[in-house]
């Protein structure tokens, strides 16, 4: 299974999507790649459009290797052992400085959305090893939502596998048996760039000012 792009992909997620039309709840798209999914969404089933500003911790000796993730309001440490505590205390500081800015940049004043009581769509344009999304799910349910959810195009067995164990609602197109990385499965998989994302966050704004 491939996708145009991912307009196209988000046309195809909005059908299994459609059941959370009319529940009280939020996208949170994760950015960049995510926010083209996001906007599609929040459109066709009249839900708010905020970002997923969180960033893997990664480990002192290998930074690709997640032991955990940093938001802007919380953060989780799930593998802490042998490492210094104040690593773990500055990298915190400084991964949270830089998701701050960014969000800021992209949403202005804007502050980050009220998810107690809420269904939570989280968007991506997909998923490979996952680690960073279930560290951010764990992180997430400090916030008390009523329902976390987790859509996205396309995702790795191992991903989809225990994304499932951690949500109240995975829905995934395509699992391939084979996964080299998420662009595989896109005709056009250009970068989403920082104009594009503050273009339709921008239209979005507008749409939800003029309601």
């Amino acid at each position: 299974m491939y996708f145009l792009d991912r307009y196209d992909a988000a046309r195809q997620l909005a059908i299994p999507l459609e059941k959370y039309k009319h529940e009280e709840g939020v996208i949170l798209a994760v950015p960049r790649g995510g926010v083209p999914i996001g906007y599609y969404l929040a459109k066709h089933l009249d839900l708010p459009l905020d970002l997923l500003m969180t960033k893997k911790l990664g480990h002192p000796s290998q930074k690709e290797y997640a032991i955990g993730a940093v938001g802007i309001e919380d953060s989780i440490v799930e593998q802490s052992a042998g490492i210094p505590p104040e690593y773990i205390e500055r990298e915190i500081r400084h991964i949270r400085r830089q998701l701050i800015e960014r969000y800021k940049k992209f949403m202005g004043s804007k502050q980050p959305a009220d998810l107690r009581g809420k269904t939570v769509i989280i968007v991506d344009d997909g998923v490979a090893t996952g680690r960073t999304i279930l560290a951010t799910i764990k992180m997430l349910r400090s916030r008390h939502p009523a329902k976390l959810v987790v859509a996205v195009p396309v995702a790795s067995e191992e991903a989809a596998l225990r994304i499932k164990q951690e949500v109240d609602d995975f829905i995934c197109l395509y699992i391939p048996s084979v996964f080299y990385g998420v662009g595989q499965f896109y005709t056009d998989f250009s970068q989403t760039t920082d104009e594009e994302v503050m273009v339709l966050l921008k239209e979005l704004n507008a749409r939800d000012h003029a309601a």
